[in-house]
């Protein structure tokens, strides 16, 4: 298999880690990659898994984008991963994966990155006012806006993110740490006979 994959001209990097296989492709040529890996009867990776994105904010080419692939044929899976700076726009696969729709959306929601050619490239999991990336490194834990119900004035609010001062200062050492350590049903380990 791998063999076969160092024949993709567009592959810079190949790893095999575990029965995983990793590639690196520049990001011009994702249509090309995932439509051979799909339509080539070498590989049959017709199966897409997942579009994710990793925030690195101190590179100049600031996400990593992953592509998962399955051959349920080669009962192999693989990982696709490319770098991009961040406003550079991607390809839409939603030609060759339909799938691929609701996982780009995802991508443009939760960071920012935008598809060309998307369909329907819209928030799926925010509020279509929301404002921000929420899986940015940079994304601020308070200043934006929040929606909640009221029920008092019967509509949806949008208002600040406040968190109060006992939010801010969580232990997270010991859950258990204060609580009185009874075994229940040892009550008579304690009397004396």
């Amino acid at each position: 298999m791998i063999e076969n994959l160092k024949e993709i001209n567009q592959i810079k990097n190949i790893e095999e880690k575990n029965d995983l296989i990793i590639l690196e492709f520049d990001i011009s040529n994702v249509v090309k990659v995932i439509k051979i890996l799909k339509d080539d009867n070498k590989f049959n990776f017709n199966q897409l898994l997942d579009i994710t994105a990793v925030d690195y904010l101190s590179r100049e080419f600031r996400f990593d984008l992953i592509y998962i692939l399955q051959s349920l044929k080669n009962n192999k899976k693989i990982i696709l991963k490319t770098s991009i700076k961040e406003n550079d726009k991607v390809e839409s696969i939603t030609g060759i994966h339909k799938s691929a729709d609701w996982y780009e959306r995802e991508c443009y929601d939760l960071f920012g990155i935008e598809f060309i050619n998307h369909p329907d490239l819209r928030r799926i999991m925010t509020d279509y006012n929301f404002e921000g990336y929420p899986l940015r490194k940079d994304f601020p834990l308070t200043g934006h806006t929040e929606v909640r119900y009221d029920e008092l004035e019967k509509k949806v609010i949008y208002e600040p993110v406040k968190l109060s001062q006992e939010f801010r200062d969580f232990d997270s050492e010991s859950p258990w740490e204060g609580m009185e350590n009874k075994l229940f049903g040892d009550e008579k380990s304690n009397n004396k006979k």
